[in-house]
Order: structure tokens, then sequence, then C-alpha cells
């Protein structure tokens, strides 16, 4: 019998259902108008966009316009690039102008998709930004969908690291620019640490449309970006506090593997207490209990967790004598990120590797933040169903799944449950073996560089010929994406989240199309189309004839999202396919989440080795485990975000300050409003209210005003005088003040004044806000103990957040006040020496700034070894020579090739 809600479903559809339903109509005016578009000829689609820009600014609106120009975008990319838009494309391109998360399977031309609405956007002439993974898919996207802009009439940019800043200013200036999430926030950190307005890069935040919308929306999130400065060095006792942490026992400490935490129990804190007395680590009459031992007693706990919760090439590698920490959902490197809280140090510390100087933050904003600056933001991805109460309570994005152009054909799989991961391994190395001898292409995804190499020793073993890809990025990583679909290939990949490029029965045709128009620039895209899909076809039907792409998991992942993302790659655009998962008890997500029941059962049913359980059941007991993994999950950022809302709006509140000022000409009258403040709080503290003239603290007045804003003025004898309140002496204070600041820009030039407060209020602001930084991540370590006095540690948080920003304030208008009063001209020899101190200020902080977009995308460092060969790169083996197991690493770290790069090849 069905249930209400199932009929009503069958009757009026579902929500989705409707939400697509309602768009249909104008797709059918797009549709009417193709015949008028495709009858101009390449003048008339330009001439058509400066029309659209005219109407725009008569008040058009941009729901009005729609069908016109998604019509006008669709003829220029049909001509530009041979792509016709389907109409499944046409309604994820609408979606996504209204602000939605278009949920498309793969292979539904995501790509293509976003220059629909970002075309109808940028006739604003306000920029549009398309947000990438990474960079090669930054540049691949804009030279291949730039050439529908510049059919269009628009103009195109990319942001990558290490850019020009000139060059970076005019990619942002260009109506369309791609570029990934970690660029476009470390640039708004970057112009938000400027002086002068022209050195800005970003022109404002007005829409932005975010491919793998999960990836970098959920899973990034977690992670602030931070442009840091070096602070003391304390490597020696990380060395130190290391040596002791294996000769901690189990009894010593506990952990909790599904909150990934570690505490030492009682009897672990009394063996860390002797164990510290005798290492001098720790004072003969003091305990770790004192308040004196919170800084070892935070390196001990940090040592713990870098040695219980952190497993060398699962969590991070170790890669040139650096931690480098691997993506969790993307399985790829991370370079330049680092642990916060000298958890990278004790880890640096275990590994025996430089222990480099822990950081002090000089700016930081985490994505949710700064994605929440846009006025409007759209995503695509393949997979975001199962996280939109997410999207919708954090972003205020709805999620719409868009109906594939074709039907799907592929077939999922039971999950298969073996008892062991032996026997698991067993039965994978069979089931691909299988589907290689037939042709089959197969994807096998693992969960961790480990298990891909395990696995990948394996099928040496078994004589089948494979392509590994974990933690490499870019060109190789998109070639062998491209080829995991040819006749009997056989890809192993460590998470296939946000890979950018699609896997296309008998390879794929656009990479072959973009590559030979690379190589040859005045061929026709129709005609080169024409050639590579006529070679391809052959091979395509006998990967059909196998029976489409095979995508084996070995493992279930905490999220059902990332294990969706796996299953999605096969069975695309219609095509057949297959998806299996294969399980063991000994899986993390199996072991932690309630394996011990299973294991009775298949016990009691008397299961044989080699032998897997497989039912509809165990698939839904599964997905349930995953669900509380999520939701657990969701509480954790959303906690997150509540502690970082604070900081954030204190951030906005700087940063817009900071704007205004350099956008003001004369910032006289803000450091008059501030000095006058600073006047009424110390008559305020010396002369309180009232109270009679002999209560005055008279001398006290007359001190603190000479410290802080220069005056000698008599204050005692005005005290004394008849009939002189606190107000006759703020006025004359007030008017001293003003006087002597005239005084002061006289001798300087007004000019120069006007000059000299403005950097000296941004140096100021800057300097504050650093230090504001500092304290609210000290506050941040410790009011969760607030909770232990029944207390919310937020509402506590948020209470000391606003009084520290009141202090920081406060503090702000005294120190400018006090530096404008004891400024004086300079000597010649003064100034040289002052100008070659702010230049080199200057050049520490633009290499600060500089340095951490260039290692979150994997640029080497200033002190990387040097490579043993000409044109080493990283991320490309073809450059790498061909050195034995044995033979030193041509990346010149000095270690064996089998003990460097060779590990990941």
């Amino acid at each position: 019998m069905l249930g209400i809600g199932t009929v009503a479903k069958k009757v009026f559809g579902t929500p989705n259902d409707r939400k697509v339903k309602s768009v249909r109509s104008t797709v059918a005016k797009i549709n009417a108008l193709e015949p008028e578009f495709q009858a101009l000829d390449d003048a008339g689609l330009i001439a058509k966009t400066e029309e659209f820009k005219q109407r725009i600014a008569d008040g058009e609106s941009l729901d009005d316009l729609l069908p016109e120009a998604f019509a006008n975008a669709r003829e220029g990319a049909r001509r530009a690039l041979g792509l016709r838009a389907f109409d499944t494309q046409l309604i994820g391109g609408i979606f996504l102008h209204q602000g939605n998360i278009s949920e498309m399977k793969t292979g539904e031309g995501k790509t293509l998709v976003a220059t629909l609405p970002a075309y109808l956007n940028a006739l604003t002439g306000r920029g549009v930004h398309i947000v990438t993974v990474n960079d090669y898919l930054a540049r691949r996207d804009s030279e291949w969908m730039g050439k529908v802009y510049a059919q269009l009439g628009l103009t195109t940019g990319v942001v990558v690291p290490m850019q020009p800043d000139e060059e970076k200013r005019a990619a942002y200036a260009a109506d369309v620019t791609y570029a990934t999430n970690n660029e476009l926030g470390f640039d708004y950190l970057r112009d938000n640490m400027r002086s002068e307005l022209d050195q800005l890069s970003q022109r404002g935040h007005y829409f932005a449309i975010v491919d793998e919308v999960d990836s970098i929306l959920i899973d990034e999130a977690r992670t602030p970006l931070i442009i840091s400065g070096p602070s003391e060095d304390k490597s020696d006792l990380y060395v130190k506090v290391n040596a002791l942490i294996p000769r901690v026992s189990e009894d010593h400490y506990a952990l909790d593997e599904k909150t990934r935490s570690v505490t030492f129990t009682d009897e672990g804190n009394e063996f860390l207490e002797e164990l510290l007395l005798a290492e001098g680590l720790l004072p003969e009459d003091q305990s770790l209990y004192d308040p004196e031992s919170t800084t070892l007693v935070h390196h001990v706990n940090q040592g713990l967790r870098a040695h219980k919760l952190f497993t060398k090439d699962q969590q991070y590698i170790v890669r040139g004598g650096e931690v480098v920490l691997v993506d969790e959902f993307t399985g790829r490197m991370t370079p330049g990120r680092r642990l916060s809280d000298g958890l990278h140090q004790a880890i640096e510390a275990k590994e025996g590797v430089e222990i480099k100087s822990e950081n002090v933050t000089l700016a930081s904003v985490t994505f949710q933040n700064y994605f929440r600056l846009y006025e409007k933001l759209a995503g695509m991805t393949g997979t975001a169903v199962t996280e939109a109460e997410e999207f919708a309570e954090i972003y205020g994005l709805g999620v719409v799944e868009i109906p594939t152009n074709k039907p799907i054909a592929r077939e999922d799989e039971h999950d298969q449950i073996y008892r062991t991961a032996e026997e698991k391994f067993v039965a994978i190395v069979k089931t691909i073996g299988e589907a290689h001898a037939k042709g089959q292409p197969v994807l096998v995804g693992t969960t961790s560089i480990d298990k891909s190499e395990y696995l990948s020793s394996l099928l040496k073993e078994a004589g089948i010929p494979h392509n590994v890809l974990n933690a490499r990025q870019h060109e190789q990583e998109a070639q062998i994406v491209a080829d995991a679909g040819k006749l009997g290939a056989v890809t192993i990949a460590t998470n296939m989240a946000g890979r950018g490029t699609d896997i296309q029965l008998g390879g794929n045709v656009e990479l072959k199309v973009l590559q030979a128009l690379a190589e040859d620039p005045d061929a026709h895209p129709d005609e080169v189309r024409a050639r590579i899909e006529a070679e391809h076809a052959d091979e395509k039907e006998k990967v059909l004839a196998a029976g489409g792409l095979f995508v084996l998991a070995t493992e279930r992942h905490e999220s059902r999202r990332i294990d969706n993302q796996l299953r999605g790659r096969s069975g695309r655009q219609g095509d057949p396919g297959r998806s299996s998962f294969f399980l063991s008890l000994e899986d993390d997500l199996m072991r932690i989440f309630g394996s011990e029941r299973l294991d009775k059962v298949l016990s009691s049913l008397g299961m044989k080795e080699g032998e897997a359980i497989i039912h509809p059941w165990v698939n839904k007991s599964l997905e349930k485990a995953q669900a509380k993994v999520e939701g657990r999950n969701f509480d954790i950022r959303k906690q997150l975000l509540k502690f970082d809302d604070v900081m954030n709006d204190q951030r906005k509140t700087i940063f817009s300050q900071r704007m205004e000022i350099m956008e003001a000409e004369d910032v006289s009258e803000i450091t008059r409003d501030m000095r006058h403040q600073v006047i009424d709080d110390l008559v305020d503290a010396y002369i309180p209210e009232r109270s009679y003239a002999d209560q005055w603290d008279t001398e006290g007045l007359k001190q603190a005003v000479l410290d802080k804003l220069g005056l000698d003025e008599d204050v005692v004898a005005w005290g004394a005088e008849e009939g002189v309140d606190d107000e006759v002496i703020r006025e004359r204070l007030t008017k001293a003040s003003d006087e002597f600041m005239a005084a002061k820009a006289a001798q300087f030039g007004v000019e120069n004044m006007r000059r000299i407060e403005k950097q000296l209020l941004l140096q100021t602001i800057d300097g504050k806000w650093r230090d504001h930084l500092l304290t609210l991540e000290h506050l941040r370590s410790v009011v969760g103990f607030r909770g232990y006095a029944q207390r919310d540690p937020l509402n506590e948080y948020k209470t000391e957040g606003f009084q520290l920003f009141g202090s920081l304030l406060d503090s702000l208008r005294t120190e400018v006040s006090e530096k404008l009063a004891q400024i004086r001209p300079l000597s010649e020899e003064e100034q040289r020496a002052m100008l070659e101190q702010i230049a080199a200020q200057q050049a520490a902080m633009a290499k600060a700034a500089e340095g951490a977009s260039a290692a979150a995308a994997g640029a080497p460092s200033p002190d990387a070894p040097t490579p043993l060969i000409d044109g080493f790169k990283e991320d490309d083996p073809t450059t790498w020579g061909n050195p034995g197991r044995n033979d030193p690493c041509p990346c010149g770290s000095g270690k064996k090739f089998k003990h460097c790069h060779g590990r990941y090849t």
C-alpha cells in the first residue's frame, strides 16, 4: 500500500520537479529565438551584447533580458566551440542566474552551463567570478570558454598564484574572471593589507559561480585562509617533547576515533609529570596543573595528537623534507596549508624534518565568510542534495536537481561486505581482472594514498596494467582521468572529488579537441571535432559492448556525497555502466560505526572465508551511519562558523574603515575626532562626574595630556580658577590641541601632513588588528573550558570578543593621537633610515602575502632544494629523467629516489 506522501508525489510531482517545470516556458522562449540569432553574423552577436548593456543602463532587469541573452550566448558557444547547449543546460543556467546550486550529473557539461549566467550578469559591467578547485582548471576553462565570451564581445581574465600585480588587476577588471577559491580569498586579504587604492586587485564582490561547490563551500570550509608572519622559535621544545611521547603507554591516554580526539588520563598526567621533571622541562617546584605550565601542557598535548591521530601517508606525506597535508576529500596534496596551534610543528618533530617556526596571523578569513561577501552566489556540482540543509542555512542557497539530457543507464549494485580487508582485496583484484579481460574500463576508488598504493602492488602481482592517481595535480591528473574510459583501462584514484575532467568512453574527445586546436590554432573547431570523433567512434563502440565504465569503490567514505561523486563518474550522457562498493568489517567506517553487531550476524550465518554478504538492508544501515556522521560534521562546521562570525563582523568593520581611509583625500577630520575623543576620555578619567574641585586630579591630567597629546598646558592652575568646570577644561584642551596640530601641519606642509595622517592611521589599524587576532585566538583556545562552569562558551566568546574590540578602538584613538603629537620633521639622514625601514616592512608583508598563495598553489618555497635536472617539475614525472630506485632523487633533496619522489610513482 502506497503512503500519502508517495501518492502526492505521483500526482503533483516532487518540489524539485515543480521547480524544473516552472522554467520550461523560459527554455521554450530561448529556443524560439534561436533562428533569429543564427541569422546574425559575428558582428551581429557583439552588437547584441552592446544593445543588452544599453537596455540594462536604461533600467531593464536581467530577468527580462534572460531569454535573449541566453540565446545569444548559446549561439556564441556554437560558433566558438562547436557546442550547442542542450535544454537541460539552459535549465541549469537559469537556476544559476537565480542564485541556486544546479546539481548536474557528471558529463552534463557544467563548464559550458556557467557561460550562460556569467554572460548575462557580466552585461552589468560589474564583473563575474567563476571559481574552480585548482589552477589548471582555472587556466583551462578561461582559455576554453574565453573563446565564447570573445565571440560575444566580452573579455576574460584568469587569476593564478605568483601573478604580477598589473596582470592580476587586469584579470579582475575583465568581464568574466576565472580563479581558484584560494587565490580569491588571499587576494581579498592582501587587498585589505594595502595602503593605496591603486594597489587593490579586486573591484568588488558581485556574482560568483562556484564549480564543485560542495568541495569548496563544505569540504574546505573548515580550514581558514591565513596570511601569517613568523614568531619566536620553539623548535627545541618540540623535539624534546616528541622524544617523550613514544614512552607513553595505552593506559596513559584515551583515544576517540569518532571525534578524532585524544587526551591524557589522570594516570597519564602523573606519568608525564614525572617524565618532564626528570628531563628538566618542568621546574622542581611546579606542577602540570599550575598556570605557569600552560605552554608546556599545550606542547605535550599537541605531541600526543601528532603521534596518535596523524598517520604518515594518510593525513600527510613527507616530501622534499617537508610535512605536506593531504586533503581527506580530494586525496590531493595541499602544500602551504599548515595545521595551527603548533600541531604541524609537532608532526615535523615526529618525522625528524626541519621544524618551521610558528606563525603570527596577519590576516585570515574562512571560505564561508568570504563567499558570503558576494551579492549573489551560485554553484554547480554533481552531488549537493545530501548537503542541501547546510547550503540553505549557511549560504542561503537552494539546491535544484537538473534532469539529465539522456536517462541514466548505469547499474548500481548492492554493497559487498567481507569479514576482513584481506578477503575484500582478493575479491577486488579478481573482479578487476574479469572486467579488464573483457575490455571494460575500471575506475577504482580508494580513500587514502597508502591504500591506493597497496592495491597497485596487488594489481602488479596479478599482472594487470593500471594507472594510479593520487596527490598529483594539474595536467598529468587531467590526462589520467581523460584516459580512464579507454578500452581495458584500469585507473586507481584517491577520491574523485572535483577532478573537473570528464571520463568519456573511448577517451575524452573534448581534451583531444583542445590539444589539437592548441597545436594548430588556425584549424576550424568543427573540422577538428569531426576528425577526432571519427577516430574515437570505433573504440567507443568496443567499450560500450564491454558494458561501459565500471566504478569499483574499495570503501565507503564518511560522506554519502563523496561516494555519489565516485559513482557518478560512470553512466554519463546515458552511457551504460555499473558501480559496486566492496567493504570489510575492518574498514574505518565499519569499524567505528557498529561493525560488532554485523560481525555477530555474519558469524551466526556461518559465512566461509572469501564470501560476501549482499543485501539492500545493509546499504540502508550504512547510509544511516553516514547520515549521522554528516550531521555531526555539519554541527561542527556550524559551531565553527558561529565563532568565526564574531570575528567576521569585526573584520568587516575594520576592513571597511581601512577602505574609507584609503578612499578619503583628507583624513584630518577623522584624526581630529579621535583626538577630541581622547581629550574627553582623559578629562572623564581625572575629573570624575559630579565631583568637587578638590577631588580633581589635575596633576595627573596635566601629565597625561603631555604624554598623550604633547600639550604642556597649566591644567593645575586652570583647576584653581573660580568658576572653571570640567567643560571649560575640555574646551581649552581641545582648542590648544587643534592649534598645536595646525602649527605642526604648517611645519610639515599641509599636503605632507595629510599623507602622514593617512599612512599612520592605516599602520596603526593594521598593528592593532594583528594583536587583536592573536588575542582572539588565545581566547578561543580557552573559552571552551567555561562550559564546565555551566556558561555557554559561544556567548562568553561573543561578550569578551566585543569587549576586546571596544578596547582595540579605544587604544587605536589614543595611539594615533599620541603618534601624531610626537612626529617632527626629520633630518635627511633620519628620513633615509625611515624610508629603508618602511621599505623593509612592506617587503616582508608582501613576501608573507605572496608566500601564502604560492604555498597553497604548490609552488616551491625559496629554500626548496635545487633540482639535479634542468626543467624538473614536481607534478610531471616525464621531466624526472629515469633514475634507479637507489639513485639520488632528481628533485635535489639528497634522498634516494625510492624514499622521495619514487615513493609516489
